[in-house]
């Protein structure tokens, strides 16, 4: 089968702007972070949520949030990395998408809040 300079262009340009459409869609979570201990965390989809996995340090390769949500506004579960305790938890997103605050919290009054900074 041959294809011409034309329909090769075509087919391109098409891929670039399906890339291009769906990096622009993702999610402001999606990313890497850099956690308060200095830690990376990697934010993906998984399922119809969002998982978050610790990448770098003592904890590597713990998941240790699930969140729900869209357009910087999330809530689900976040874990301690070091006692395994869950917790329900939200997540926002500020500074234009260069921070993630989370908060967890237990008995929906004792919380605790971490600012994270995308990588």
């Amino acid at each position: 089968m041959r294809i011409n300079l034309r329909s090769a262009v075509t087919i391109v340009v098409f891929a670039a702007s399906t890339a291009f459409a769906q990096a622009q869609g993702a999610e402001p979570i999606v990313g890497q972070w850099r956690a308060e201990t200095g830690n990376i965390v990697k934010v993906s989809a998984c399922g119809g949520s969002y998982c978050a996995t610790i990448v770098t340090g003592e904890h590597k390769g713990k998941r240790i949030g699930q969140l729900s949500g869209s357009g910087g506004q999330y809530r689900g579960t976040v874990t301690d990395p070091s006692s395994g305790k869950t917790y329900n938890g939200s997540a926002a997103i500020s500074g234009g998408g260069a921070s993630l605050k989370l908060t967890g919290c237990a008995l929906k009054i004792f919380c605790k809040s971490q600012t994270w900074s995308r990588v």
